[in-house]
């Protein structure tokens, strides 16, 4: 994986470096709230660095980490597609680093690897992804109920949103 230059932040291959500190901005109650893992962070975090069918992305903005995105992709010829999720440090929340991340990691998706179509899965409740993936030109496509169990033991729905290579908005 190369290093990946957004107009704001970069994208650089997650490394165990980097273990620590992204556990750490997942382990804040507006990310976990999103992103749990299980009581071991760190653990969720290296097995994500080990899954070879995933590839993370640290995101560096200012000289620091503020998080990742990670993809991966369908590879049947007849379903081929890209998925991607991401998380931020709240503390850089509403500044249009969310979307320089996905936006440089979704042009490379289609340079590098011919991509077409990315999909992406947010809990139906965040609304504030939900927006941010829009801004992209992410569209919803349906709901998928009782699609992720929560740490309130509940089931909660979750929102189908994709996006279309020639739909990506700068």
């Amino acid at each position: 994986m190369a290093e990946l230059r957004g107009r704001a932040v970069t994208l650089r291959p997650a490394t165990v470096a980097d273990v620590a500190t992204l556990a750490a901005i997942r382990a804040i109650p507006a990310v976990r709230r999103w992103w749990r893992g299980g009581d071991d962070l760190a653990a969720a975090v290296s097995a994500d660095l080990a899954d070879e069918d995933l590839m993370v992305y640290a995101i560096d903005y200012e000289g620091r980490v503020v998080g990742a995105v990670q993809w991966y992709a369908e590879e049947d010829p007849d379903y081929r597609h890209a998925s991607l999720d991401i998380f931020l440090d709240p503390e850089v929340h509403g500044r249009g680093l969310g979307q320089d991340a996905i936006r440089t990691l979704v042009r490379h998706l289609v340079e590098a690897y011919g991509h077409h179509r990315f999909t992406i899965d947010p809990a139906a409740a965040n609304t504030p992804a939900i927006r941010s993936y829009a801004k992209v030109g992410f569209r919803p496509v349906g709901v998928l109920r009782r699609y992720e169990r929560g740490a309130d033991g509940q089931w909660h729905d979750g929102l189908l949103m994709d996006l279309l290579a020639d739909e990506l908005v700068d």
